[in-house]
């Protein structure tokens, strides 16, 4: 990849019904920056208007979907010094995360994410934000109580105190098992059968599929979902701040050590039971 290659593609696929929205930064392991979420945007935006598009796929070029936020490409740049401390970071993070994400939760098409490799941090919650997941299989999921605090909804309540208390990795079969992926695939499968799936979708009627995803993330929204991710991100920008504005470093050193702490974890102590989904 290139300085001047796009940070996501776009195209169309069966007879312009599906479209394939790809995180193009192999090299950084699909790192999502400002410049990328607002590529996602336009793709997004693109599929949205075009009406032959009736369900959009996201999916990673290389070995990973997605390590995480961006922490050290050319993308980034340094920030200006700021007197106040957490409105700086509570105004990046609301726009880099919180406005991106419940933005694609509430695309009014379908949405399926091919996760392969890596989800971790950010990408748990790029993932999170489309409706329907598939994992291949051998992929390392890794949340932490960051920004787009989806995971409660996701996989549990008391699942989600058990592990973000411990901080480790996750398995995909636990992440199937738990609610937040819907099919693991063997990974040379997974564009398959994700395509496969999305095939079957675009022969439904588009706006029984978006009344009924308007429906359901209604549901979701009576049970406090937008709210508790709003309230959430106001409490973790407070947590963040302090005296002083952070540099690179700092947040560089704190992302790194969420990682580095749970590969010294056991890895799916109890694969065979399920969490709760209340």
């Amino acid at each position: 990849m290139t300085t001047s290659d796009p940070r996501v593609t776009y195209r169309t696929e069966h007879d312009g019904r599906i479209a394939v929205v790809s995180l193009n930064r192999p090299r950084y392991r699909n790192a999502l920056s400002f410049q990328t979420m607002d590529e996602l945007d336009a793709a997004f935006a693109r599929a949205v208007e075009d009406d032959e598009v009736r369900v959009i796929v996201l999916r990673g070029e290389g070995p990973v979907f997605s390590a995480g936020h961006d922490l050290g490409s050319p993308d980034m740049t340094p920030r200006q010094p700021s007197e106040n401390r957490t409105r700086a970071m509570y105004e990046r993070t609301w726009q880099l995360d919180i406005a991106h994400y419940l933005r694609y939760r509430e695309i009014p098409k379908p949405t399926v994410a091919a996760v392969h490799g890596a989800c971790l941090l950010a990408g748990w919650m790029l993932a999170s934000s489309m409706d329907v997941v598939f994992a291949a299989d051998h992929t390392e999921f890794l949340f932490s109580d960051i920004e787009y605090f989806s995971m409660p909804w996701d996989i549990g309540m008391r699942t989600t105190k058990a592990i973000a208390f411990e901080n480790r990795f996750m398995t995909t079969q636990e992440v199937v098992d738990l609610g937040f992926v819907y099919e693991a695939v063997p990974a040379a499968d997974l564009e398959d059968r994700v395509f496969e799936y999305a095939r079957r979708v675009a022969e439904q009627d588009t706006f029984r599929l978006r009344m009924m995803k308007l429906s359901l993330n209604q549901m979701q929204d009576m049970m406090g979902f937008t709210n508790h991710i709003i309230s959430h991100h106001t409490g973790w920008a407070v947590s963040r701040s302090g005296s002083g504005t952070p540099d690179v470093g700092e947040v560089q050193g704190r992302a790194h050590g969420i990682v580095a702490h749970a590969r010294t974890a056991p890895r799916n102590p109890k694969s065979s039971r399920r969490g709760d989904k209340k």
